[in-house]
């Protein structure tokens, strides 16, 4: 057995090759969706590993069969769930590249190129995000690639931990408070557990539909006041630059601002929406990033990189090297001790990292940033369609003003109540009950179909639109899909 034989590597590859390209080329035809009940490839695979080796064309032809019906197809046209996570040819060869090469690149001399490719790399899409220097290479900070968010937030909360602990004592870790909205995603008090700050010091503060669900710099301030009455110390602030559900924005500089006068570490995550600040018209939602500890973007869900690939920078790295640096005598050399490389080691919670950096060296050249820009704002442009579709059924509303390119929307209550008014009152149900049921009736029937899939938030539908492959007749597809499935289920309810 040879299990990297270039003749075999070579005649295998190209097989992987065709059938992806056949797949990208075929994907619309799937149901977006995946139809599989649970447990179902249990009873299709053998219950143990095979002990003889099996033909590549034997494993492809169980993938058809077996793996790609219970694939939900993030690289479909018709995707509009959850954020998307767009691929390409550029970042599917970095990708390649980077899993062919196959290098550990912990710390510099473990592989140069890797460690310097990325430094390069990340103070480029600084530069073209217009960060301040001293979050660059350039200036006084730096940017790493990680995973995920979550690893993010968990390394940047680590460094505001330990930097605060610094100040009032180990001791003290139980009075740490955590600050986000109930919009910021749930990694950022997944990693307060993991750190040790207890589930109680996490403060998800409210927002409301009047203001677009953001987060209040006043609102922040009481609470913030509030926790130092009860002599407790604000540690770390989430800014979220597009939330989950909605999209919504937090207003970057003035909450700065408020956490800068009590000594808080900020982090601004903008997974979604950072891609698009490359535009300059778009570029105002992270205005008073200059005031911020760190600030992150996903570049696998909108940047035409593979997963995964998130890009962290942030403003001062010793903070981070410090709470995180791990320096065993196997990982001593000259390099390092001579403090003139980096070691990304000390940027993140793992030791092993992978060549992320290969791939957004192919995205930045292969695009360009001119075509990137037009890439995002092609997506923007569906968006506005889809909300202008909707506006013009009077039976719908779009419940939070659209941000970029997602659309949250519903059946109005009022289209709900002109149709089953009698049974509403009879059954003494609320109009409200009755009209969240039936979106999620609509929810379950778009996505049933197969044709589209998207995805919920608090009583609304969400249409993020972003994936590569999706054109303007793919969303007008989504809107039919839409109509059709309102109209059956409101005919339904007509006959109660």
């Amino acid at each position: 057995m040879n299990p990297l034989d270039p003749k075999e590597f070579r005649r295998q590859g190209h097989m992987i090759i065709d059938f992806l390209a056949d797949y990208y080329q075929n994907v619309a035809n799937y149901p977006v969706l995946s139809q599989v009940e649970p447990g179902y490839l249990g009873k299709l695979l053998p219950i143990s590993a095979p002990l003889n080796p099996e033909s590549i064309e034997t494993i492809l032809q169980d993938l058809e069969q077996h793996i790609i019906p219970g694939i939900t197809h993030w690289q479909s046209p018709n995707y509009f769930a959850y954020f998307p996570s767009s691929g390409s040819t550029a970042g599917f060869l970095g990708e390649m590249l980077s899993t062919g090469l196959n290098v550990v690149g912990f710390n510099w001399v473990s592989s140069p190129a890797a460690t310097e490719l990325e430094s390069t790399v990340m103070d480029w899409l600084g530069q073209v995000l217009k960060l301040p220097k001293t979050f660059l290479f350039s200036g006084s900070g730096g940017g790493v690639l990680l995973g995920t968010t979550c690893e993010a937030i968990l390394g940047t909360l680590v460094a505001a931990r330990d930097q605060k602990l610094s100040q009032i004592g180990r001791e003290n870790i139980g009075k740490l408070i955590v600050y986000g909205s109930d919009q910021t995603h749930c990694a950022v008090q997944k990693a307060a557990h993991i750190i040790g700050i207890p589930p109680k010091n996490f403060r998800a503060i409210n927002t409301n539909k009047s203001n677009s669900f953001s987060l209040l710099p006043e609102t922040l301030l009481s609470t913030i006041e509030s926790d130092i009455q009860n002599g407790l110390v604000p540690c770390y602030l989430c800014v979220t630059v597009g939330t989950t559900s909605t999209t919504a924005i937090d207003p970057v500089g003035p909450l700065c601002k408020v956490a800068k006068d009590y000594g808080m570490w900020v982090h601004i995550d903008a997974a979604y929406a950072g891609s698009a600040c490359i535009c300059p018209e778009f570029r105002h939602l992270i205005d008073g990033v200059e005031d911020a500890n760190s600030f992150s973007l996903n570049a696998h869900k909108w940047f035409l990189t593979n997963l995964d690939c998130c890009c962290l920078w942030v403003k001062d790295p010793s903070f981070l090297i410090k709470s995180l640096s791990t320096n065993s005598v196997y990982l001593k050399n000259n390099a390092s001790e001579s403090k003139q490389v980096v070691d990304y080691k000390d940027w993140q919670i793992t030791l092993s990292r992978r060549f992320r950096a290969l791939k957004v060296w192919l995205v930045l050249r292969s695009y360009g940033v001119d075509n990137l820009r037009n890439f995002l704002r092609s997506h923007v442009e569906m968006a506005k369609s889809f909300e202008e579709l909707l506006k013009q059924d009077k039976r719908f509303e779009v419940v939070v003003p659209r941000n970029l390119a997602v659309v949250c929307f519903r059946i109005l209550p009022s289209a709900v109540a002109k149709i089953a008014n009698g049974r509403i009152q009879n059954e003494g149900l609320k109009i409200e009950d009755v009209a969240d049921e039936i979106n999620r009736k609509l929810l379950d029937s778009i996505n049933g179909s197969g044709i589209a899939y998207m995805t919920h938030a608090i009583v609304m539908i969400r249409c993020a639109i972003g994936a590569t492959l999706t054109e303007e007749t793919h969303v007008i597809m989504a809107w039919k899909v839409v109509q059709e499935s309102a109209d059956v289920i409101l005919n339904l309810l007509h006959q109660i």
